[in-house]
């Protein structure tokens, strides 16, 4: 699975509002606890549009992945959370977070098609362009997630962080779900052919679940086929020259800043290839490489 470089928390502080207009890095420690509210309403809203303790998702501190707060969808049947994704019409991403359920409860989330109000600010309700993805459904089937969309049955591990991740090609109007390593059927967008979020429901009163460390960004991460040691990128923080160690030859490196906009491009075509970042400014980068059919990214300090 992809390594998640987090910044310092003053760092983090200023990505946690600036890049959610294309890339989310969200590991919850940024927040006050207890309700979202309008803490985050570029990324964080509610099914509504208008956030409110009912709907709200809950930052706590009694589980964690990393630091020591973490999202929580309770057992209200009512808490009602739209991870806002921007309403993308074109490219491919993936997005991936961690979810811990503890044993014998019940999670639940769907992807939702264009949300309102452009997907940002008081963006609430999309349309459905998954089937209900439920883990435990009905407290019946502890430890198996289906997607009703496809049928598929997977396995995730009881009270313990297990990794999800969901890549998206909009191009084609797709998604393929992976959970603790293991992937369903690729299954169509249901109702448009938008990327507007994903909805994270208390579906019932056996309902309990967590997410942390929460990424969001183009192209794909974390797939087995292009594991962490197929390439390296030093030094980190770099100072003019990216140096990245591959094994085999990089195709295309492409560099985005923290609003999502394109800053450097280079098609290498060769093993190992140094990229010149003399001319960007201080701050944080997210450098995308490129070999063969996968692509995947890495956070950069400069």
């Amino acid at each position: 699975m992809k390594k998640i470089y987090f910044l310092t928390m003053a760092l983090c502080a200023f990505a946690f509002t600036a890049n959610a207009q294309f890339f989310i890095e969200d590991d919850a420690e940024a927040y006050a606890l207890g309700d979202m509210g309008t803490q985050n309403p570029t990324v964080w809203s509610v099914w509504s549009g208008a956030p409110n303790s009912a709907e709200d998702i809950n930052v706590v501190d009694d589980q964690a992945n990393s630091g020591s707060q973490s999202f929580y969808v309770d057992d209200s049947g009512v808490t009602d959370v739209i991870l806002l994704l921007g309403n993308r019409t074109d490219g491919d991403y993936t997005l991936a977070f961690k979810m811990y359920i503890p044993a014998t409860k019940t999670g639940y989330f769907n992807v939702q098609g264009e949300t309102e109000s452009g997907g940002a600010g008081n963006g609430g309700a999309g349309v459905f362009n998954s089937g209900n993805i439920t883990f435990n459904e009905g407290g019946a089937t502890p430890g198996e997630v289906v997607d009703a969309a496809n049928g598929d049955i997977l396995n995730y591990p009881e009270s313990t962080w297990f990794d999800v991740s969901l890549y998206f090609d909009v191009d084609n109007g797709e998604y393929t779900m992976t959970v603790n390593g293991a992937s369903a059927t690729t299954t169509p967008f249901q109702e448009d052919a938008v990327l507007g979020g994903l909805d994270f429901f208390s579906i019932d009163t056996n309902n309990q679940y967590y997410i942390d460390d929460v990424i969001f960004a183009p192209g794909v991460l974390g797939t087995n086929d292009f594991a962490a040691d197929v390439f390296s990128v030093y030094p980190n923080p770099v100072k003019d020259v990216l140096n990245i160690n591959s094994k085999v030859s990089v195709d295309a490196v492409t560099v985005y800043d923290v609003l999502g906009k394109v800053v450097l491009q280079a098609q290498p075509d060769a093993v190992s290839p140094s990229i010149d970042m003399s001319a960007l400014s201080s701050g944080a980068y997210l450098v995308n490489v490129k070999i063969g059919n996968a692509a995947k990214t890495i956070k950069v300090i400069k």
